[in-house]
């Protein structure tokens, strides 16, 4: 990433004057974007050719004098002639920031796309390299935000004393966050009732100020941008961040920057905090008053030990919230274009865990799979073999399609295909990483154009 050239930041106008020499089109487009601010606007030009009417601008058709500068804040030099020169030596000798127009070399500062919604505005700049690309950008992020932003905006700023009365810093930042994105707000700022609503919200904030509570979040497999919208409105909430050793980095820190970060991983063979372990530390956060996100791999709920969390949480008498996430079945599915139920072929689906199932579980899922049901094997990966040959010593078919996903959702994916009598020939080189083993007819109506095989030959049915 290269350094910037320029340091981005909000320049203070008001009561002041921005003065722009010139009075062609390039001036017209200066006074636009200047006209947004409170300052009082100057045109100096000896010939005004643009059309001014409707912007609240000062003309003064003359040539330019250096004594035009008094009191201003910022120069626009939009001319090309003797005034332009005269300009340009008046704001150097009185080291008054100044623009000349598409000279980049001769500026001081550059003049961003700019999308405004007073009192709140966002800028975009390329240093003068790019002004097309600054404003395609400005016209995607114009779509993104309301029109009634700035009034929420406002909204917000009248109640800075109140908020400082009623709730501690972070309650109140929390209150402001669920201000400004809250579509209630919204509405009732769209039918006048904006003050109302913002005064019951805040009471609302009152109330629970102090009040800890553990947000069980499902993390997604691994890519950032399968994270729910509201899985990253909570990570920025969070007091505390208590992570499994699956959810990457980038996931965590979509945290605040300031919270405090936890991992409790929990890798096969090297458990460093023990479930008992996990469950005391959120109940003893939460009871602090923290709001702690507890961010799990995949779905809390599938395979994430969430029950035990929230049996104790209960047990405690704390508040929790469960936040679904992708979970590593639907990713596998997703990342193989494999419809795990299908019309005539597949009439349901089964996600299970292989890691310490008994013959009797592998007996019902082989009946399954032999049933035409799909069936996604979690924790699977070391006992591929064995488990292969229990479904088929339970009459699943040696020819049943199976299809795997290593890493599912991440780019770092690896994808094997093969048959049940292939899988129980030997256990399969799979790539590093959990995976996600899929047994049924639905498996040769994927993609796995890219899959490897999974062993050499098949397994001989005694």
């Amino acid at each position: 990433m290269g350094a910037l050239n320029t340091f981005p930041l909000s320049y203070k106008v008001q009561g002041q004057r921005i003065v722009i020499v010139g009075g062609g089109e390039e001036a017209l487009n200066k006074a636009r974007l200047a006209v947004k601010t409170t300052a009082q606007v100057v045109i100096i030009a000896t010939q005004v050719e643009a059309d001014f009417s409707g912007h609240d601008v000062t003309l003064v058709e003359r040539a330019f004098r250096p004594s035009d500068l008094d009191g201003a804040a910022l120069v626009f030099v939009a001319d090309h002639g003797a005034d332009a020169e005269a300009a340009i030596a008046a704001a150097r000798t009185r080291n008054i920031p100044l623009n000349v127009v598409d000279v980049p070399a001769e500026c001081d500062f550059y003049t961003p796309s700019i999308v405004e919604r007073a009192p709140l505005t966002i800028a975009i700049s390329s240093e003068g390299d790019a002004p097309v690309l600054a404003r395609l950008i400005r016209a995607r992020i114009e779509a993104m935000l309301s029109p009634r932003l700035g009034a929420i905006a406002r909204l917000a700023g009248s109640l800075r004393e109140r908020v400082a009365a009623t709730l501690g810093k972070a309650e109140a930042r929390r209150f402001y966050e669920e201000l400004v994105t809250s579509p209630t707000i919204e509405r009732a700022v769209e039918a006048g009732q904006g003050s109302s609503a913002a005064a019951a919200l805040l009471d609302a904030h009152a109330q629970t100020a102090g009040k800890g509570v553990v947000w069980l979040i499902g993390a997604g497999p691994g890519s950032e941008d399968l994270l729910t919208l509201r899985a990253q409105r909570l990570l920025q909430e969070a007091d505390v961040i208590v992570h499994d050793q699956l959810v990457p980095q980038v996931v965590v820190d979509m945290g605040r920057r300031d919270a405090e970060r936890i991992p409790v991983g929990k890798a096969k063979g090297n458990h460093t905090f023990s479930q008992a372990q996990i469950n005391t530390l959120i109940v003893r956060l939460a009871g602090q008053g923290k709001k702690v996100a507890r961010l799990k791999s995949g779905d809390p709920m599938i395979f994430g030990r969430a029950g035990e969390e929230v049996a104790a949480l209960r047990k405690a008498g704390l508040d929790y919230v469960i936040v679904p996430g992708v979970t590593a079945a639907l990713a596998a599915a997703a990342d193989t274009a494999t419809p795990v139920t299908l019309r005539k072929v597949s009439s349901g689906f089964v996600m299970a865990t292989a890691h310490g199932a008994d013959d009797g579980d592998l007996h019902h899922w082989a009946a399954l799979a032999a049933s035409g049901m799909t069936v996604a094997l979690y924790m699977g990966k070391s006992n591929a073999a064995e488990v292969a040959r229990s479904f088929i010593k339970h009459a699943a078919s040696v020819h049943l399609p199976v299809g795997i996903v290593a890493n599912a959702g991440r780019a770092e994916r690896s994808l094997y295909r093969g048959t049940l009598g292939e899988l129980a020939a030997g256990a399969a080189d799979f790539a590093d990483g959990p995976a996600i083993i899929f047994v049924g007819e639905a498996v040769a109506h994927g993609d796995w154009a890219d899959a490897a095989s999974v062993a050499i030959e098949e397994y001989k049915v005694a």
